[in-house]
């Protein structure tokens, strides 16, 4: 059975990508496993390159095939804000609560028809001697005024989705997978592994 490291600490999303890879036989790790990795700073100006140059660094380092994302909310009427800063919005040690408290404060009294917004995910696939492929996915809806749910991470509670008439913080784990940005991603790298594991 071959590895694969996937490259992050939160462990919100870690689950959420295991449960997408089940029944792709592959050993999962995390860089919790791997305390010794070093942080990969993401100062990339868009997802492909926030997500290549993770993937590609941790797989050079450790010699086993890497997948890293990066993902984040764009907001219509913010110009795209807080696109590739999502993770660190209210600064850079931001907890989510803080995040969503910036993002509830700066569109105070926006309408919700100009409420619009999108989450975008790339993930990126790199193998240790260099080869990267990409994947992305988008789910666009709408910012409530304040946090609905109490699932998932980030700007989930706060991130309505029109067609399912709840946030995605109402979402249970796999119904949010089929949805998600990041599902969407993760279904493409999905159907291009290899389904034994075999190199």
């Amino acid at each position: 059975m071959n590895s694969l490291i996937v490259a992050t600490r939160n462990m919100g999303k870690l689950l959420e990508i295991k449960k997408i890879l089940e029944g792709v036989h592959y050993r999962i790790y995390s860089l919790a496993d791997f305390p010794d990795l070093p942080e990969i700073e993401e100062d990339g100006a868009t997802f492909e390159q926030n997500a290549v140059k993770k993937a590609s660094t941790i797989a050079k380092i450790s010699g086993i095939p890497t997948l890293a994302d990066d993902s984040g909310l764009v907001v219509d009427v913010l110009g795209g804000r807080p696109g590739v800063f999502s993770a660190r919005y209210a600064g850079p040690d931001a907890t989510d609560e803080m995040n969503n408290a910036k993002l509830i404060e700066e569109l105070r009294g926006v309408p919700v028809e100009r409420r619009g917004a999108a989450f975008h995910c790339v993930i990126a696939l790199c193998l240790p001697e260099g080869a990267c492929t990409t994947f992305s996915g988008e789910l666009r809806g709408t910012i409530l005024e304040a946090p609905q749910g109490r699932e998932g991470f980030g700007y989930d509670p706060l991130f309505f989705v029109d067609e399912e008439g709840v946030s995605l913080a109402e979402l249970p784990l796999e119904r949010k997978n089929r949805l998600s940005h990041r599902g969407k991603a993760m279904e493409l790298l999905k159907k291009n592994l290899p389904r034994d594991g075999a190199e």
